[in-house]
This record gives C-alpha cells, structure tokens and sequence, in this order.
C-alpha cells in the first residue's frame, strides 16, 4: 500500500511533467479586406470570417484593411512573411509592383493564402496571382466593371468519370441564382475534407462557374452541379468549389463559398452554414501548416439537413 507521501508524489508527477510545456503559440493570420465589386460587401462579410477563425483558438488575428481606392498607386506593402497565412476576403484590380513582388516571394518561400469567394475576382492582370488561386473569374475593370479577366484566361476545371479535367469549351463566368445546393466531396482523403460527409448541403449560395484560370498543380477537394432544368443558365457541370494549389512552396485553399452583398441582410445564409464556417477553419490552418488538428463537429450538415449558426 502507497504510503500518503508516495501517493501525493505520484498523484502530481502528471502536473510537474506537464507544467513546463507551454502551449502553442497561436498561428498569425492577416485577414486583408478593404475592398469589393458592387456585387460584394467585404463589410458584411470580414467580421464574421474574423469571429471564426478566432472561435478556433488556433490563430492570432490581424485586420489589415487595404486602402478602398487607388491601392495599386498607393505605398501599401504590408509585411507578409510575418504570417503563417493570408486570408484574403478581398477583390481588387492591383498592387503596386513592389507588393506583388513581395507576395510572391512570401508564397514561393512557403507561405499559406486562403481566398473566399469574392477574390475569384481579384487581380484579373497578374499571372502569379491566378496561378495561386487556379480558376478565377470576372475582375474589377478601371472604370468598376466587373469583365476585366477575359476569356482567354485559361481553362476550365471539370470533374468527370472520378476526377478533375480540363475545357476549353466556350462560356463565360456565371452563376446560377442562390439556392440551397448539394455539396460532393471529391478528395475525402484530404486534411481539410477527412471526416467530412460524401454529401451535404450548404446554405443559399452561389454555383460559381465556368471559371478559368492556369488550372496547375490544383486538387479539387469538394463540387456542386446546379439543376438545368430549374436554373437554365447552370453549367450543367460538377464545378469546383473547394480547392487546393501549390505554388513554390507555398499552400493555397480556395473556396468559392461566401456570396454576401450590398444589400444582403442578416442573417447571411452562405456565411452562417456550418460547411462554410467549418471548412473556412479547416482549410487555414492547412494553408498555414500542411495540417488540421480541428475536429469535425456534431452540426456539420448532412446530405439531408443545412445546418447553420446565428
């Protein structure tokens, strides 16, 4: 029988042992925002991304607001290689030279980048950048158009017969209406997508199609397929909404989820689903480390049921 200063000894050995282990340091993100298209509301939708990532517990936050008009003649060149990852809820025609120059430096070097939604439309002019994000769309023009990426920009990326492929087929950028719509995973193996239901259903968002792009070292992670029958301009393809691509060293996970406009009101459906918030956590801390610690919670939505957080 353990004497009581023998068992007091072995009773706090697992506190001694744990004490001088300190806790991870939190991995800094710079959520940069600042501007959109007349179709988007960065103002909507940044506090909310920012109220996820927190919620995780994984990461340090930093706002970084870009300036609203002539950022690509302004001085702004905010410090990439401080950050484990950049989250860009962001569209913009460019950069001065110096700060593309320095984000791709950041992201051949091994950074991590996060694009949702309305950054498929961002620099329609600069190669690298649509080399990371793999399929783009429309682009902010001089004058606030929203046709600046043409196109000849690249190809399509398809999912047929069990995996990704490219087209070259005519048709230009579009979506179909919002509407509730069956998301498929395509990548179960994946890091972000492990655990994740086959299908399940996400919240009142658009299909974007028919994006173009470079389409390199891009695995598709997750499709949706909008019904011709009740959306006659749909594609009528599994398109790509979840993606990965490697550029240099560096990680990049795309989402084409998060539609929110000027005039949208609360409470916003695309950014409140759970497969948008969950995989938005997922996937930065992939593109920050390769890996994702996070488990998969009891209200993830399934093939039946959305499932959303007010």
């Amino acid at each position: 029988m353990l004497n009581s200063a023998r068992f007091l000894k072995f009773a706090l050995l697992p506190l001694l042992l744990t004490a001088g282990v300190a806790a991870p340091a939190p991995l800094r993100v710079m959520l940069l925002t600042g501007e959109s298209n007349r179709y988007h509301d960065w103002t909507k939708s940044s506090p909310l991304v920012k109220t996820y990532l927190d919620q995780t517990g994984l990461f340090a936050v930093d706002v970084v607001t870009a300036p609203l008009k002539g950022v690509e003649r302004s001085d702004f060149n905010p410090k990439f290689s401080d950050y484990a990852v950049i989250v860009m809820d962001y569209e913009t025609m460019d950069w001065p030279a110096a700060t593309k120059a320095a984000f791709v430096t950041y992201m051949k070097n091994g950074g991590g980048l996060v694009t949702i939604h309305a950054a498929d439309n961002a620099f329609p002019h600069w190669p690298e950048f649509n080399e990371m994000i793999g399929v783009g769309g429309w682009g902010i023009t001089p004058a606030g158009g929203v046709n600046a990426r043409q196109p000849d920009a690249g190809v399509k990326l398809r999912w047929r017969d069990g995996h990704a492929v490219t087209d070259d087929s005519p048709g230009g950028y579009g979506h179909p209406a919002p509407h509730d719509f069956t998301v498929v995973t395509r990548t179960p193996d994946h890091p972000i997508m492990r655990g994740l239901p086959a299908a399940w259903l996400h919240a009142m968002d658009e299909i974007y199609s028919q994006l173009r792009g470079p389409a390199k070292n891009v695995t598709v992670l997750a499709t949706a397929l909008a019904d011709k029958k009740q959306f006659p301009n749909a594609s009528g393809e599994d398109e790509p909404m979840l993606m990965t691509i490697a550029y240099g060293q560096g990680r990049v996970f795309h989402t084409t989820f998060g539609h929110v406009g000027p005039q949208s009101k609360p409470p916003f459906r695309p950014l409140t689903c759970v497969g948008f918030i969950v995989t938005l956590q997922r996937g930065t801390e992939w593109a920050a480390t390769g890996k994702v610690t996070q488990q998969v919670p009891a209200d993830f939505p399934t093939a039946e049921k959305i499932s959303t957080r007010n």
